[in-house]
C-alpha cells in the first residue's frame, strides 16, 4: 500500500507485522533483560572490556535498537544497537510529518529515559539534568541530522539546554566535558561510532567518563552489555546460557532467536567454506553493515583472508514487501531503554545493507495484522 509524499529515510509504503511476530520480538528481549541483570552475565562482560572501562557506572543505553528478521518461525535477532538511530523517522512514517515530533506520550518515553540515565549516574545523582550535548562526528554531515536536532529540540522544550556537536567543539578532559563558552555539560548522547572511547578525538571523553565527572550514554559498559557482536555468540548458545545462571525456558528462548554465531576461527575452515552460502561473516567491531560480506557471494581469497575473530553468523534473510520498483528487504528495530519499550519501526531497503539513502527506501508505517 503505498503513501503520498515521502520524506527522505521514509518510504511510501505500509508494512504488515502479524501481532504474533511482535510478541515473539519482545518476549525474546525480554530474555536479554533476564540475562543482562545476571552477575554472572556482568562478570563475564567485564572482562571483555579494558581494565580503566571494566565497571559499571549506573547509565547504560537510553535509546537501543534490536534489529530482527522476520523468518517462517522465530524472528530472528540480528544484532542490537546502544545508540540506535531512527526513531524519530520511524514515527514520522508511522503519524506522518505534520505530526508532534514524536507526541505526548512517546515524547516524554524517550526524554524519561535520557533522564533515568543521568539519575543512575551515580556521581551526578542530587541535580537536576540541565544541559546535554548530543555527540556525533561532524554532525552536520550525518543523514540523522535532522533526529538530532528534533530530539535537541524536545529536550529545550523540557527545559534542558541542550546542542548537537562534534567532539572539537568541546573541552573534555577528567574534571568534566564543557562547551566552548565554558559551561559544563551534564549528559552526553553518543552518537558517534567510537564504542569505546578509543579514538584521539574521544580521548577527553573517556578521561571524564573514567573519573564520574559525566554521564554518558551509551558507554562502554552499556556497548558491552548489549552491543559488541561478540555477545551473540553467548547468546546463540543454549547450554553457556544455561551455565550463566537463566533459567532453561529462557535459555532455550533466546538461543533459539539468536542466529548460531561463531567466531571464524573457531570452525573449520573447509567446512565452513563448503557451507558459506548459509552464512554472514561479520567484523566484530564494525558498525552500519561496513565489512559485512554475505557467505554467497565471498570468493574464496577474501574468505582466506578473514581474520579469525571474524563473525561468522548464520544467515536469516530478511523479509520482503511490494513497492513500487519491486520488493524491498524488510528489517525490524524495536526501540527500548532498558526494560520499557518505546516503539517499532520497520526498515526497509534493497542491497546488501539497510541504507536509508536511496529512493523510496527507509522507515516505513506500520500495521498490525492478526495471524
Amino acid at each position: 500500500m503505498a503513501l503520498p509524499v515521502p520524506l527522505p529515510g521514509v518510504a511510501p509504503v505500509v508494512v504488515p507485522l502479524p501481532r504474533s511476530a511482535l510478541r515473539s520480538m519482545l518476549r525474546t528481549i525480554h530474555r536479554i533483560r533476564q540475562l543482562v541483570a545476571l552477575p554472572a552475565y556482568r562478570e563475564a562482560v567485564a572482562r571483555t572490556l579494558p581494565a580503566d572501562l571494566a565497571h559499571d557506572p549506573g547509565p547504560e543505553a537510553a535509546l537501543a535498537g534490536y534489529d530482527f528478521h522476520l523468518t517462517r518461525d522465530i524472528p530472528q535477532l540480528i544484532e542490537v544497537n546502544s545508540n540506535a538511530g531512527g526513531s524519530w523517522l520511524a514515527w514520522q512514517a508511522q503519524h506522518g510529518p505534520a505530526a508532534p515530533a514524536g507526541g505526548t506520550s512517546a515524547r516524554r518515553k524517550l526524554l524519561q529515559g535520557f533522564l533515568d540515565e543521568f539519575a543512575h549516574a551515580s556521581a551526578l545523582a542530587g541535580r537536576p539534568l540541565g544541559r546535554a550535548v548530543i555527540l556525533d562526528e561532524s554532525p552536520e554531515s550525518q543523514f540523522l541530522f535532522g533526529e538530532m536536532n528534533a530530539l535537541r529540540e524536545e529536550w529545550q522544550a523540557a527545559g534542558v539546554d541542550a546542542v548537537v556537536a562534534d567532539p572539537s567543539a568541546l573541552r573534555m578532559d577528567e574534571s568534566g566535558v564543557y562547551l566552548a563558552d565554558g559551561c559544563r555539560v551534564d549528559l552526553v548522547y553518543n552518537r558517534h561510532c567510537d564504542f569505546l572511547l578509543e579514538t584521539p578525538a574521544l580521548a577527553g571523553l573517556r578521561a571524564a567518563y573514567r573519573a564520574g565527572s559525566v554521564c554518558l550514554t551509551p558507554n562502554p559498559w552499556g556497548f558491552a552489555l548489549l552491543s559488541d557482536k561478540r555477545r551473540l555468540i553467548l547468546w546463540s548458545d543454549e547450554a553457556a546460557l544455561r551455565g550463566l545462571g537463566l533459567p532453561p525456558e529462557a535459555a532455550a528462548g533466546l538461543a533459539a532467536a539468536v542466529p548460531q554465531t561463531r567466531e571464524v576461527g573457531s570452525l573449520p575452515a573447509d567446512r565452513l567454506w563448503s557451507e558459506r552460502a548459509r552464512w554472514v561473516f561479520k567484523p566484530p567491531s564494525g558498525y552500519a553493515s561496513r565489512g559485512v560480506l554475505l557467505g554467497d557471494s565471498i570468493t574464496r581469497t577474501r574468505f582466506n583472508a578473514l581474520p579469525p575473530d571474524t563473525l561468522a553468523q548464520r544467515f536469516h534473510a530478511p523479509s520482503q514487501v511490494d513497492a513500487e520498483g519491486g520488493p524491498m528487504k524488510t528489517d525490524w528495530r524495536i526501540f527500548a531503554c532498558r526494560q520499557r519499550i518505546l516503539g517499532v519501526g520497520a526498515r526497509l531497503y534493497r542491497g546488501q545493507v539497510t541504507s536509508l539513502r536511496q529512493p523510496g527506501t527507509g522507515y516505513a508505517k506500520i500495521r498490525l495484522t492478526d495471524d
